[in-house]
């Protein structure tokens, strides 16, 4: 999530089960207003991690609605030990979310952006601003996504 969406620690210890939305077709997970579809890899790995989740307490599988669930019942992991497994990992926080960020803000428009992630609408147009995004490509991408292919 930080890597694709630019979430801090914070936000991804803070998700539920319910911020998973599993269709037939895809897997959505709700960062901001509107939910937004997972890669097929990252899709996988959310579904596991819905359906076996454990705390680090606890060796068996929780009932916690808390997409990953901390060491005391009913409470999700903290922020900072989120934050810690991914420093373990070689994620240097705060440059990936920028990385992230800004790859994103070449891609939508502000708004979107922000709507998405679940950030400021200000932050959003700074990140857009500097990435110089082009709405124009975003706009003909949609455009060109609702329009129904001719009769045959």
């Amino acid at each position: 999530m930080l890597l694709l969406y630019a979430q801090w620690p914070a936000a991804i210890s803070r998700l539920t089960i319910g911020h998973i939305e599993e269709t037939a077709a895809t897997v959505r997970i709700r960062l901001g207003a509107v939910a937004v579809a997972l890669p097929g890899p990252v899709a996988e790995l959310a579904l596991q991690q819905v359906s076996a989740r454990r705390s680090h307490a606890v060796l068996a599988q929780t009932d916690s609605p808390w997409l990953f669930p901390g060491g005391q019942p009913g409470r999700p992991i903290s922020a900072r030990a989120m934050g810690e497994r991914l420093r373990k990992l070689g994620i240097r926080l705060a440059e990936a979310r920028s990385t992230a960020l800004f790859q994103l803000a070449t891609e939508l428009p502000s708004a979107i952006l922000a709507r998405t992630l679940g950030i400021h609408i200000s932050v959003a147009v700074k990140w857009q601003r500097a990435a110089a995004g082009d709405w124009a490509a975003y706009a003909a991408d949609v455009s060109n996504r609702t329009r129904k292919a001719p009769a045959s």
